[in-house]
């Protein structure tokens, strides 16, 4: 897994480049503001790095930054849950990262070809790539950061003591809120208490409300529906058999009866008129059943008069709407089974003790694998230190266990040094050489990388304050983490672009318009041996310093001057 191509258009000083790499550990190298950083700003950048106007070069409207890189087993199910499957990617096993930022400072970003977020281009960035700054060293002052690397060599997942810290100190707080609220929770549940008491006594049931009105309703009309009723019956069958519908229509359908032999036409509308005489017949037995049925009933519309008016006087106490009555009581009794959980301090009390013990459980899980983890840490940091000019120094990871529990475990942890034999460990800000403190923080970026997973480690001018015999071991090192894993290391020490497979040469010119331009480009042979030169001595490159160079770059240290990448161009001028 490595970074196979970096595509740049108009990118602070570059207008165009189109750079491959290949395995290996690759110096890039150049003269001091020729822009050999610009590279690793632009690979943060297409990673998901804080963009700017600033980076567009110019006069241009927009830059662009490409990489290409090949895919890890592990981002592909990452990929097909954000909706970033591209088959032919992919199938190819490569994985595209794109990116513009325009004059604006307004920033877009695409994963194979589909719109993303910075978020996840941040998110694919810890499958690809890991960039040690020349200032690293800093961060191995804060005591977060000390805390993950140590956690990242042990193999720690942090997250299950993170989620029990988070329950016990909500389970704490509910504690605490219940203990400082005791007088307002027995109020309210007293006043809880009475108003269910009241609806209780109601009872109301659900639907109930509307279907007292629909029966009140009715009775209160049974007068005027009773008449109706006898109204429509005579209508329907008339007045001693005389004058309703019911036998005009029946007389109808006997006259149209007796002639349908000679018209046939009679005979559908004398089928017609029988499914109206039969439909007027049930009418009429309906409404006889119903004047049967029918009651005044004044005692029962009391009653409902009565019960009615209970449900209108609780609605207006509560100042609620009658038909809510029912929703009201269950919500009722919902809190008050919430307010009394809430006044349960015995309760509360055994739930944060049970927190607080998982929690304990997982923190000293966590506990255990950094011990087991810092002694060997220690001891490869060391052994690093050995190789980097810091003979008979010692590096120790202390575990200091806190009076208070913390989110983070049961421990802070601290990075401790002795730079000379004989001398004692002290807290790594003290330790005062700026060339120890750079030693240092590659000693233990080299350790710790070394058992990463992603395929590119950026190494950016982090042997600066080295030199000698030391710069040599520093190449050394890269070199062999080359063996492995791509590495891509901006270096100003000789020594260490001597190690590389292979060799990249920045340079600054002046365009067209005489605007600063840098361009890359693939160096090895002759063209590589005056570089090292120049490293080695400055502008003026004698017989001497060549001489020099090309030993240093055929010494049994550094490898054989590799073939140079694949497919690089330089910048064009504008």
């Amino acid at each position: 897994m490595a970074l196979r191509h970096l595509n740049l258009r108009d990118f602070v000083i570059v207008p165009a480049l189109d750079l491959a790499l290949g395995g290996g550990f690759t110096a890039l190298t150049g003269e001091t503001g020729a822009g050999k950083s610009i590279l690793i700003d632009a690979l943060q950048l297409v990673l998901g790095g804080r963009g700017d106007a600033l980076w567009v070069r110019e006069g241009q409207p927009r830059c662009e930054i490409a990489a290409e890189f090949d895919l890890p087993d592990a981002a592909r199910a990452w990929l097909a849950e954000q909706g970033f499957d591209d088959e032919s990617a992919t199938d190819a096993g490569t994985l595209l990262l794109r990116r513009t930022i325009d004059a604006a400072g307004k920033s877009r970003a695409w994963i194979n070809g589909s719109p993303a977020t910075l978020a996840q281009l941040r998110a694919l960035g810890d499958w690809l790539v890991d960039i040690h700054g020349q200032h690293a060293w800093q961060s191995l002052t804060r005591p977060a950061a000390v805390r993950e690397l140590l956690d990242a060599y042990a193999g720690v997942d942090a997250r299950p003591m993170t989620a029990a810290w988070q329950t016990w100190r909500q389970a704490e707080a509910a504690l605490q809120a219940a203990r400082a609220a005791q007088d307002s929770l027995a109020q309210e549940r007293e006043r809880l208490l009475w108003q269910i008491g009241e609806l209780d006594k109601l009872a109301p049931g659900d639907g109930e409300w509307d279907e007292l009105n629909q029966r009140h309703a009715r009775l209160s009309h049974a007068q005027a529906l009773i008449d109706a009723a006898q109204a429509a019956a005579v209508a329907l069958e008339g007045e001693d058999g005389e004058g309703g519908a019911l036998p005009s229509l029946e007389n109808a359908l006997a006259t149209l009866a007796n002639q349908r032999a000679i018209e046939p036409d009679f005979a559908v509308l004398a089928d017609v008129l029988d499914a109206c005489v039969a439909q007027a017949r049930d009418a009429a037995h309906s409404l006889h059943g119903y004047l049967r049925r029918a009651d005044l009933d004044p005692e029962q519309l009391a009653a409902l008069d009565e019960r009615m008016g209970q449900w209108l006087g609780l609605a207006r106490r509560f100042r609620r709407p009658p038909e809510e009555l029912p929703a009201v009581l269950a919500q009722w009794r919902a809190d008050l089974t919430q307010l009394e959980s809430a006044t349960d301090l015995a309760q509360l009390e055994a739930t944060a003790q049970a927190a607080r013990q998982a929690w304990r459980q997982a923190a000293q899980a966590v506990s255990r694998q950094r011990q087991q983890a810092a002694p060997r840490l220690s001891a490869a940091v060391s052994a690093a230190m050995q190789d980097l000019g810091m003979q008979g120094g010692r590096f120790e990871v202390a575990l200091q266990t806190l009076t208070d529990p913390a989110q983070h475990g049961l421990e802070n942890v601290l990075f401790q040094v002795a730079a000379h034999a004989g001398s004692a460990p002290r807290a790594i800000d003290r330790v005062a050489s700026g060339g120890e403190l750079s030693r240092l923080a590659l000693a233990i970026a080299v350790t710790t990388s070394a058992l990463g997973s992603v395929g590119t480690l950026v190494f950016d001018e982090v042997d600066s304050g080295v030199g000698g015999a030391v710069a040599a071991t520093v190449g050394r090192l890269l070199q062999r983490l080359g063996r492995d894993r791509q590495v891509l290391c901006v270096t100003h020490l000789p020594q260490v672009a001597a190690c590389a497979d292979a060799h990249l040469l920045v340079s600054k010119l002046s365009g067209a318009d005489g605007a600063p331009v840098s361009q890359v480009a693939p160096i090895a042979g002759e063209v590589r041996t005056r570089e090292i030169a120049r490293m080695l001595g400055g502008e003026r490159i004698s017989e001497a310093t060549l001489a020099h160079a090309l030993e240093m770059l055929h010494a049994p240290q550094a490898n054989e001057p590799a073939p140079a990448p694949r497919g690089a161009r330089k910048a064009r001028s504008p």
